[in-house]
């Protein structure tokens, strides 16, 4: 008996198939449900909230009056919807002229390099982008290079922690803020969440995407009002991976006890390569049996040159029996992950199906009176 470890793959039609993934962006979220979709994944798309332009934009047009009379000494752009949409609103109410020229001599600091192609697409520049791509670091580059006293313009992104507008403010005369869009929950009728929840919880999910850290907290908050946070975070302590775009994001994940992937660079695409490698290279149970080699691949496995989807109790079983690598895995061990039931009768009625879908006679062998094994 042999355990197989490859190298790290390349992309391929079927790299993800079997693998089933939550989504829970709303933004781009096609972009990335197709990269996945098209890599095999099942995918269950779960936004936990969703991106939405003021109700109004007489709070939007005012703050940027404000702004456009303050003639601001610093500017933080932080994304770049909002610095969109920001200036779009603008155009809309015939302030863009306006807005450009007040901050024609604004010293612009940037998050990162969206939030530059924003300020750039407006017709100006700026002076440097922050080091983490963070907003906190982006504040503390503010902080540790301008004087203080100055006038300071922010643009909100949606979710900011209030400490980090308050740093700003002790340390400058006055500093403006402008909301071009914000996080809304869900409708209550969504049920996505729901069902990603309990897909996590039970087994269904092999990982999670996070492209946000609202929608963590969001997802947190979810399943905490369902009675389901500690078996949503055992899950991602677990055997579902938690793959975050970058540190921003992984922040709230990493404070609940879940050590998330994260690609070097903080982009969608590099996101997408790593969950494919990750999953392929640290999440297919291989064996080698006496039947030929056996891969458990996600909801499926690779057995006698097939490829065989699994029900959700036909994979537990024999994910248990893989893992134990030829030794015997009891009968009540077994028995207790079945749904609503720890019945014998019952188990015994799941190992012959499974049985019968793997079709190779002899792999799931019977111990009498101990329980079953895989045949290595």
């Amino acid at each position: 008996m042999t355990d197989v470890v490859e190298c790290a793959p390349g992309f391929r039609p079927d790299q993800l198939e079997g693998f089933r993934i939550g989504v829970t962006s709303d933004r781009r979220s096609a972009d990335l449900i197709d990269a996945l979709a098209r890599r095999g994944a099942q995918v269950l798309h779960a936004p936990t909230l969703r991106m939405a332009n003021a109700i109004s934009d007489d709070p939007v047009i005012a703050d940027t009056r404000t702004i456009i009379e303050a003639r601001p000494d610093v500017l933080l752009a932080t994304t770049a919807y909002g610095v969109r949409r920001w200036f779009e609103v603008a155009d809309a109410a015939g302030l863009g002229e306006d807005l450009v020229d007040a901050l024609a001599d604004t010293a612009i600091l940037v998050r990162g390099p969206k939030a530059r192609g924003g300020i750039r697409a407006a017709g100006l520049n700026d002076v440097g982008m922050s080091a983490e791509e963070t907003t906190e670091s982006l504040i503390d580059e503010v902080l540790a290079t301008r004087p203080a006293g100055l006038t300071v313009a922010v643009q909100l992104h949606g979710f900011l922690n209030p400490s980090q507008l308050d740093r700003l403010r002790d340390a400058h005369d006055r500093v403006l803020t402008v909301e071009p869009y914000r996080w809304i929950e869900t409708d209550e009728a969504d049920d996505r969440v729901d069902r990603l929840i309990e897909a996590a919880c039970s087994g269904g999910l092999d990982c999670i995407t996070f492209t946000s850290a609202p929608a963590v907290h969001a997802l947190f908050g979810a399943a905490e009002a369902r009675g389901r946070y500690d078996d949503l975070v055992d899950a991602m302590c677990g055997p579902v991976v938690a793959a975050a775009v970058g540190p921003v994001t992984a922040a709230p994940l990493v404070a609940a006890g879940i050590t998330p992937i994260q690609p070097e660079r903080y982009r969608m695409g590099a996101l997408i390569r790593l969950v494919c490698e990750h999953l392929e290279s640290t999440r297919v149970l291989r064996l080698d049996t006496r039947h030929g080699p056996l891969a458990l691949r996600g909801s499926v496995v690779d057995v006698d040159d097939r490829r065989v989807a699994l029900a959700p109790v036909a994979l537990m079983i024999l994910r248990a029996l893989v893992q134990a690598r030829g030794s015997v895995v009891g009968r009540d061990r077994l028995a207790s992950g079945l749904p609503g039931t720890s019945d014998e009768h019952a188990l015994e009625v799941a190992l012959s199906r499974l049985r019968q879908t793997l079709g190779v006679p002899g792999l799931i062998a019977t111990v009498v009176k101990r329980g079953y094994r895989i045949d290595v």
